[in-house]
């Protein structure tokens, strides 16, 4: 299978489909055995890989299946080094390079998130230009946060040591009680976690009280907006009367006004008054229908007592060019 897959990548490097070919390819790779395969076979693939990866502008994979196919460079034919290696130099300007030490060297380490795979004293890595956090982690030993502005072309160090995990003194210090044998351990409390009726405890009742008000204020609005729109069909209705009957419309302009122009005011203000309230309320409705329809999707556990020490970590994260705390866990 290994051998079909690097024929239908060749030919479809040649033929220029670079995107068929690096399917291909990364399948091969994947697919050898490194018990089985040669180490040949497998360092012609990772090399091939890494040329349709660069052809596709994927730098930092390129980069990193070129570098490691080089590294097994004295199992290779001259020509394919100097094929690997130039792709490996046109790749160089678009990717960072990280040398980074870590002690103790069976630590796993993680660059954002991503752990690296395998374990090492030193390693070579390829990053793209920007952010990133190196985390490093070992059994009997603190965890280490180092953040890194990675730089295309560029060269960067880091060194992490990890501290030896705290022992608690108050355990030193306690004498062992022996326990008899037919003593069960005490139960522990189990947390129930947030309960699963969506109507239960103080969101529901809030819940509840959301849906009320929303369904009030919902219908007063409209209420007052069918209002108004009465009161402006009759004021409509007074002025089409004063037009029949020959009345000018600027004569509540001006002094003496008539009786009729004190009614038309009237009119004016109620609904002015009637529409301004509707507006406010129906607007008030949707704020209010809004924020308990989020609530049902909102998980109020946070809100229960529980130690931050158990939901936060705080690590300190050194740079060259700054120094400061990664916070790190859920909230």
């Amino acid at each position: 299978m290994v051998k079909d897959l690097v024929r239908r990548g060749r030919r479809a490097r040649d033929q220029g489909r670079w995107t068929e070919a690096h399917a291909a390819y990364k399948a091969a790779f994947e697919a050898t055995d490194p018990a089985s395969g040669t180490e040949l076979e497998r360092a012609e693939i990772a090399g091939e890989l890494g040329l349709t990866e660069l052809a596709l502008r994927k730098y930092r994979d390129a980069a990193e299946h070129l570098a490691w196919s080089l590294e097994q460079r004295e199992a290779l034919p001259p020509a394919q080094q100097r094929r690997f290696g130039e792709g490996l130099r046109k790749v160089r300007p678009f990717v960072a390079t990280l040398i980074l030490a870590v002690d103790p060297p069976d630590a796993e380490v993680f660059v954002d998130g991503k752990a690296i795979g395998r374990t090492a004293r030193t390693y070579k890595l390829f990053l793209e230009s920007g952010q990133h956090i190196v985390r490093a982690r070992a059994p009997g030993h603190g965890e280490s946060l180092h953040g890194l502005r990675a730089v295309a072309a560029a060269e960067h160090e880091i060194s992490i040591k990890l501290p030896q995990a705290a022992v608690s003194s108050a355990s030193d210090k306690a004498p062992a009680v022996p326990r008899p044998a037919s003593a069960s351990p005490p139960a522990r409390a189990k947390d129930p976690g947030p309960p699963a009726d969506p109507w239960a405890s103080w969101p529901g009742t809030l819940r509840i009280a959301g849906i009320g008000l929303t369904a009030a204020t919902g219908s007063l609005g409209a209420v007052f907006m069918i209002r108004a729109s009465t009161a402006d069909g009759d004021l409509e209705e007074r002025n089409r009367r004063l037009d029949a009957a020959g009345v000018s419309q600027g004569i509540c302009r001006e002094p003496p006004k008539p009786a009729v122009c004190s009614e038309l005011t009237r009119l004016r203000r109620a609904r002015d008054l009637f529409a301004g309230l509707g507006t406010a309320l129906v607007v008030t409705s949707g704020v209010v229908g809004a924020a308990t329809l989020a609530s049902f999707f909102t998980d109020f556990s946070f809100l229960r007592a529980e130690p931050m020490g158990a939901r936060l970590a705080l690590t300190p994260a050194v740079t060259p060019a700054q120094v400061g705390l990664v916070a790190h866990g859920a909230w």
